[in-house]
């Protein structure tokens, strides 16, 4: 039977080694490495000293003089290292955080003083000097001297186990949960997210993952129903127990979805939805955004079509999903009507009921209309959208359709050509993210992963987006480092500034904007069934 007191005294050995390995080579960086180096080798240390700090304080019978004592030790480390005051508070910031999920972690029973007091004693093994290592003990670092300094070895440093009591989170993976339609009229968009993000996950897990940690993917399919989409998020939550729920498809899913994690306080991220019920203001901690809202795209093909295409407002028309996704929508035109100047009082909606091609009550209300309709802006899936256009297209031929992004591009077009090129052909649809046709950075790196990763699959915009907001989180995860938990992560997220992809377009959070991206991209069908840019402005 194995020695379990061996290898834990193992486990706390290897600790203390690479504990004081990373300090030597601090104080190695302090004599001759960029003030930046340094700083983020505290920054990793602040993550394994602080919560052993603060365990020790959530512990009375612990001596307040022994927690003290490393306390201030740690702090002439942050003195010593940081180059300004702002990063010298700044260090101090995140120390003072990491130790209060330490104390919070005796407090809410994940440790136990009997682990803080063997945890507290390895530290003060280090600093003393007795780590069981040739490595450079902590002492010679707290106190640094220029003999020391010109001495102190620089051989590669032992890289230290990732540990996390997140959620989902494991020395070699970090798990999150999307809740989508994999059945039903709309699986498309549910397939297509997915394989979106998983094609994201799979290369930076082929590059070693995130701090060691591979990424995982885990689905649930709510058939795009509300009430299947609870079920879901507790499938997820509880027995997969994910760290958090990434490209979610759907507004009136969302609209069930959303409470559930924030209750939970979940990150919610990257949803493919551009309804404004994620865009509050101020914004929900938990919630963040990649693309543009409906608002923003509906406003965009409105001027197009008043500006550009020189229509009259009372010309225009909307094709509704008979839901909050499609209520989205029609209030986005309202609003650029209003922005105009127009009068949206007498806006003509046209709806349909979600999960059905039944759109004969649209079509008879077209064309019952008096004053000619030229325009109709859709909100709406493929389907239903392709049904539309195949009613009315003869009768109307001189129609100008648009569509959302969330119609699902590739899918829609598809389904036009079925019918014929004359049915597709001129179709407009906003996109969030780049013509896939294109050759941006972003798009070239994504066709290049897909290829790799799905052989088969056809380069698709739903996918696409779901690459994209994938990489900003995974860009986000690398920044929040190896002690990895949901405030931390959002703190790193709100803090993401200019971040560029190659998209053409910088990235951006903050505390009172969590949506990164505010850019539409105009696109129509040609003859063949691919789309071409289309200018907007």
């Amino acid at each position: 039977m194995p020695d379990i007191g061996s290898n834990m005294t193992a486990v706390r050995s290897s600790r203390s080694r690479w504990m004081a390995a990373l300090l030597g080579a601090l104080l190695v960086g302090t004599a001759g490495s960029a003030a930046g180096d340094n700083a983020n080798i505290v920054r990793d240390l602040a993550g394994r000293v602080g919560p052993i700090i603060g365990s020790a304080l959530g512990c009375p019978d612990i001596a307040r003089s022994r927690i003290q004592f490393i306390s201030e030790k740690f702090q002439a480390v942050i003195r010593e290292t940081s180059s300004n005051e702002a990063e010298r508070d700044d260090l101090s910031r995140l120390l003072d955080r990491y130790v209060a999920d330490g104390r919070s972690a005796v407090t809410v029973g994940r440790t136990d003083c009997r682990s803080a007091e063997r945890q507290l004693a390895d530290l003060e093994q280090s600093l003393a000097g007795k780590a069981p290592s040739p490595s450079p003990s902590l002492a010679a670092v707290v106190a640094p001297s220029s003999a020391a300094a010109a001495t102190a070895p620089t051989a590669p440093l032992p890289q230290p186990v990732p540990t996390s009591t997140a959620r989902g989170v494991t020395a070699n993976e970090i798990r999150f949960g999307i809740v989508a339609p994999f059945s039903g009229p709309a699986k498309e968009l549910g397939r297509q997210m997915k394989l979106g993000i998983d094609t994201a996950f799979a290369r930076v897990n082929e590059a070693g993952g995130v701090e060691g940690r591979m990424l995982k993917l885990v689905s649930a399919d709510d058939g795009y129903e509300p009430a299947r989409t609870l079920d879901g998020m507790k499938q997820l939550y509880d027995k997969e127990q994910v760290f958090g729920f990434i490209g979610n498809v759907g507004t009136p899913t969302a609209a069930v979805a959303i409470p559930y994690a924030l209750e939970r306080r979940t990150l919610f991220f990257g949803a493919f939805t551009g309804s404004n019920i994620l865009r509050n203001d101020p914004p929900d901690r938990y919630v963040f955004n990649y693309r543009a809202s409906y608002a923003e795209e509906t406003a965009a093909v409105v001027h197009y079509l008043i500006k550009l295409r020189r229509l009259q407002p009372k010309q225009i028309a909307v094709f509704a999903q008979q839901d909050s996704y499609g209520d989205a929508g029609f209030a986005g035109v309202a609003k650029a009507f209003r922005g105009l100047g127009i009068n949206d009082g007498a806006i003509l909606r046209l709806n349909y009921k979600r999960n059905t091609v039944d759109v004969d009550d649209a079509v008879n209300q077209l064309k019952a209309q008096k004053l000619a309709i030229r325009a109709v802006v859709m909100v709406a899936t493929y389907r239903a959208a392709a049904k539309f256009i195949e009613k009315t297209r003869d009768q109307f031929p001189g129609m100008v359709y648009s569509n959302v992004s969330f119609v699902g591009s590739t899918s829609l077009a598809e389904e036009l050509m079925l019918l014929g090129s004359r049915y597709a052909s001129g179709v407009i649809v906003t996109q969030v993210v780049p013509a896939v046709g294109g050759y941006s950075s972003a798009v070239l790196e994504y066709k290049n992963a897909l290829a790799k990763y799905s052989p088969g699959e056809s380069p698709d915009y739903v996918s696409l987006e779901g690459y994209v907001a994938a990489n900003v989180l995974i860009q986000a995860l690398r920044k929040t480092g190896p002690q990895i938990d949901t405030e931390r992560l959002i703190d790193v997220l709100e803090n993401t500034r200019n971040l560029d992809l190659g998209l053409g377009a910088p990235l951006s959070f903050g505390r009172a904007e969590h949506q990164a991206s505010h850019k539409i991209w105009g696109t129509a069908i040609d003859d063949s069934g691919h789309y071409q840019a289309l200018e907007l402005e």
